[in-house]
């Protein structure tokens, strides 16, 4: 199958300082015919703009159903995501329909949804409610011998590259200060772990058959729910920053988001202000200006 990989997917591996990301994509059109040969599959399309960890391509299946193919490289913990979306067995995401796990090293077959169509189309509040709603279902036990990666593990990992970014930039070493002592803080008194989406934000909501809203595109892991609830605080953070009011707007979805979902409201700002503090650092430091500038605004208000 020849086709270019959507420039959102190139320019995002581009940025992880991996090595082999290179070759991977080299070898991405080969991978996508061996797969689609195998499954009996007639691909419609790629999607574009698609994810910036995987591709995404548009499928029928042998019968005629529309499915999605997705491949990831294995930094992206395709397994893990593979294992989530099986024990969430479609409830609250998209539902996996090789379940089996035949489906080959980092290669998904998923349901069709509407890529077009993602909560972030809906207005502001009416999105955060149906997103948190969304998210609220995913929460649960974590399945019994499944090795998903913990919040203080992944968590370490990024505050070593935030602590090597603040001895090197001066300018950001306060906020990932403030960051750092806020993660050892909740770690030191965690709530009772659950099964998290990880990576959840209003555009990994789209709209499906079976359901109004489903989630896509999780990169799991164990812990506390607010961690998972943090991210979709700074949803649409650009129009946030450009808001003249938009500190108290940030101080009060934080209050509205853990009320509605029951979560403590200090946990809650304490987790937005480490993940926005460690993709700011990280957006700095693989050459995205005006992104880190966002974040780090948005976490300077917490």
């Amino acid at each position: 199958m020849a086709f270019e990989p959507p420039q959102r997917l190139v320019r995002a591996l581009g940025e992880t300082e991996r090595n082999g990301a290179a070759d991977w994509l080299v070898k991405l059109p080969e991978l996508v015919q061996q797969v689609v040969d195998l499954r009996e599959l007639t691909v419609e399309r790629v999607q574009a703009p698609g994810g910036r960890s995987s591709l995404v391509v548009l499928v029928r299946q042998a019968d005629g159903t529309p499915a999605v193919l997705k491949l990831a490289p294995p930094w992206a913990r395709p397994e893990s995501e593979r294992a989530a979306l099986a024990h969430w067995g479609g409830f609250g995401a998209v539902q996996l329909l090789d379940g089996d796990g035949d489906g080959g090293e980092g290669v998904l077959l998923l349901e069709r949804l509407h890529p077009e169509m993602s909560v972030r189309s809906l207005p502001e509040a009416k999105a955060l409610l149906e997103a948190a709603g969304t998210l609220r279902r995913l929460w649960v036990e974590p399945p019994a011998g499944q090795v998903f990666e913990s919040v203080a593990e992944r968590t370490g990992r990024q505050a070593e590259a935030m602590r090597t970014s603040a001895t090197a930039d001066a300018e950001v070493a306060p906020l990932v200060d403030a960051a750092l002592a806020a993660r050892e803080e909740l770690l030191a008194s965690a709530p009772q772990a659950r099964l998290l989406h990880g990576t959840f934000r209003q555009s990994k909501v789209l709209a499906g058959e079976r359901m109004p809203w489903l989630a896509v595109g999780p990169d799991p892991v164990v812990g506390e729910c607010a961690f998972d609830l943090a991210r979709l605080v700074r949803d649409r953070v650009e129009d946030l920053i450009a808001s003249p009011s938009g500190a108290s707007i940030t101080r009060r979805r934080v209050k509205r988001l853990a009320e509605s979902l029951e979560l403590d409201q200090e946990r809650l700002r304490g987790w937005t202000l480490f993940r926005a503090v460690e993709s700011g650092v990280r957006a700095r430091r693989v050459g995205r200006p005006q992104d880190a500038e966002l974040l780090l605004e948005f976490a300077g208000w917490l």
